[in-house]
């Protein structure tokens, strides 16, 4: 997404039947990736949907591949799903909005988040404004018969029923939400390709994918983004080429988790309070009580630089991420106006080389307890060399 100290070798070359997971499993996990946020046409007349576009904010912007989008995006799954129960529907379309007016650009969604009901969220309170942003969304899962799914025909209809629930007629970030090992990487590129020549699709990106697995789609397909859990305490991107190739190949990449999954705001320090049924992080051994306590020492390195820079732990993890590469976009996500602003001051946070290098020298001396994702999860990231 690589870190996972309790993933073992076989795991990560087990043969594709283990892939596939079965119904009973894939349907539990994805309720994890979406408890249930109902969302209709009823819902939508009692909402804002058709207001006028507010007045946007400009703000700095970059490049993935040759998608421009706000220097900050927004992740939108937690409004739905994985991070305890849904918010409230007006809420998601007001936070969604807020972030629009403070300049964001760039809002990430996918169809397993909900499942579905989170792109149904997206669309509509993007609709006012949908021709000055940009929407990433996700293929590969079955959400009907469970595993895996990128067949080139099951693409082609996850994009159809997408573009409907986003209320648009193309989707400018597309990526295959993990890799299929069933199916080879140049024939979903070449689908991707495909509907890029209609226009329903403008630019290709991957997610949890090995380098070469990048440089094979990369080859039929331009990928314009990456997408892989990156953030201070999670750097399996540095260590396993991936970012290395990004920036060989004129890819941009978009950290998922770059917050450390809540971790790193500071607010994050009981196991307790993590609901197993609707927050996937309670499956998770970096969130267990013990090693919730056993990686406090990185959110106290990012609370001394954030008093030396009057800033947040958040506000400096997302500035370093900006820090290390100007083709990094990172997505946090966020429920509330309160923490969108607070994500969005680190747009204006500025990490020196001297602050770059003190975390640095600090971070090694830490050691990160806890695997990044559930066994279960990380079965599905690739892994191929």
């Amino acid at each position: 997404m690589n870190s996972n100290k309790s993933a073992t070798p076989e795991s990560h070359t087990r043969n594709r039947d283990l892939h596939s997971v079965s119904r009973r499993d894939f349907l539990t996990r994805t309720a994890l990736v979406g408890a249930s946020l109902a969302v209709g046409p009823a819902s939508w007349a009692a909402t804002p949907a058709q207001s006028p576009a507010p007045a946007k904010t400009k703000t700095a912007t970059r490049k993935l591949g040759k998608l421009e989008v706000s220097a900050l995006g927004s992740g939108c799954m937690s409004m739905s799903s994985n991070y305890g129960p849904p918010a409230p529907l007006d809420e998601s379309i007001h936070v969604i909005r807020a972030a629009f007016e403070r300049g964001v650009t760039f809002f990430d969604t996918a169809e397993v988040y909900g499942p579905y009901t989170n792109e149904t969220l997206v669309g509509g309170a993007l609709e006012p404004f949908r021709d000055q942003v940009a929407i990433a969304t996700k293929f590969g899962f079955n959400l009907q018969a469970g595993g895996l799914n990128s067949r080139p025909e099951h693409i082609k209809q996850v994009v159809e029923q997408s573009l409907k629930r986003l209320r648009t007629d193309r989707i400018e970030l597309l990526y295959q939400h993990r890799v299929d090992p069933a199916v080879p990487i140049e024939d979903v590129a070449g689908a991707v390709k495909e509907l890029i020549a209609e226009g329903k699709v403008l630019h290709f990106g991957l997610s949890e994918a090995s380098p070469r697995t990048i440089r094979r789609a990369h080859a039929v397909q331009p990928v314009a983004a990456v997408q892989t859990e990156y953030s201070v305490m999670e750097r399996d991107p540095e260590k396993n080429g991936v970012l290395a190739t990004c920036e060989e190949l004129g890819i941009g990449f978009v950290p998922w988790g770059p917050v450390g999954m809540g971790y790193l705001t500071g607010k994050v320090r009981d196991h307790a309070k993590l609901d197993s049924k609707t927050d996937y992080r309670a499956a998770m051994d970096r969130f267990s009580q013990e090693n919730l306590a056993a990686n406090w020492p990185v959110v106290e390195l990012l609370h001394r630089i954030g008093a030396e820079k009057n800033a947040t732990p958040a506000q400096i993890s997302l500035a370093w991420l900006m820090a290390q590469k100007p083709w990094i976009v990172s997505i946090p996500g966020t429920r509330n106006r309160e923490h969108l602003n607070e994500n969005l001051g680190a747009l204006h946070v500025e990490l020196t080389a001297t602050d770059l290098q003190e975390i640095e020298t600090a971070f090694a001396k830490i050691k990160i307890h806890g695997g990044r994702m559930s066994a279960a999860f990380m079965r599905d990231v690739d892994h191929t060399t």
